[in-house]
């Protein structure tokens, strides 16, 4: 099966893409949005299993992540919906598929996915969204629920820390650990799902300034730009 990875150069940045299968099949490829804001392809590596079907999978690190342009200099106001949306345009254009492909959207890909999808592009054949919020407000909630069953000495931890600013300290990641653990990967962690948190450490520029001051799937700070609502009213479905 053939593999292609490739660089796109656009508005002076640099996003890395691979290609896993034959992306002139008969079958419109499918491109996958990873989470975060501020993951990397990594820990979605396995649908590119479905290349083996005969339809090409697209994976990409979102600028400012793994093998694209990182800039973590640039203010938080540079980090908007609208600068992914266009890399994705982009994306869509440099491979020369925008007339026809597939979505799947994982966690903030799912959200990013669905911002894209109402904008009605007519190549979009399908959305597929995993894992994703259509309200932030609903989601802190359900999260902060998950957060409330946690043993006090690390819901003490998690607090003592957020409101300290120390974030950063050993103790706390091993606290936000205790979270994962029990909510985002249940079993021992793969290397791809390891190889995501590695470089969310490495630079955590995206995560930290889109995921707001407590950066944690474990806090009640997550923002985004406010609350995201995805009116499914403003779909457009293809013909069949």
């Amino acid at each position: 099966m053939p593999v292609a990875e490739g660089i796109m150069e656009w508005d002076g940045y640099a996003t890395w893409y691979r290609v896993t299968g034959d992306i002139n099949s008969a079958l419109a490829p499918l491109v996958v949005l990873h989470g975060g804001p501020g993951c990397t392809h990594d820990y979605v590596d396995s649908i590119a299993d479905i290349a083996q079907s005969g339809r090409a999978v697209i994976h990409y690190d979102q600028i400012g992540n793994g093998k694209s342009t990182h800039l973590p200099e640039v203010g938080a106001g540079f980090w908007t919906v609208d600068l992914f949306l266009r890399e994705l345009d982009q994306l869509l254009g440099f491979l020369k598929i925008s007339d026809s492909y597939h979505v799947l959207g994982q966690s903030w890909g799912g959200m990013l996915a669905a911002e894209h999808a109402v904008r009605r592009p007519a190549g979009l054949k399908s959305l597929i969204i995993a894992n994703s919020p259509a309200s932030m407000q609903l989601w802190l909630a359900a999260a902060n629920g998950l957060r409330a069953e946690l043993p006090a000495d690390v819901q003490k931890t998690l607090t003592s820390h957020e409101e300290a600013g120390t974030t950063d300290s050993a103790e706390y990641e091993a606290a936000t650990r205790v979270f994962y653990d029990r909510h985002v990967c249940r079993v021992p962690w793969p290397d791809y799902v390891a190889r995501t948190f590695a470089a969310i450490e490495d630079d955590p520029t995206v995560y930290h300034t889109m995921n707001g001051d407590r950066p944690s799937s474990t806090s009640s700070a997550r923002s985004r730009g406010g609350p995201l609502w995805t009116d499914s009213t403003r779909f457009r479905c293809p013909p069949s």
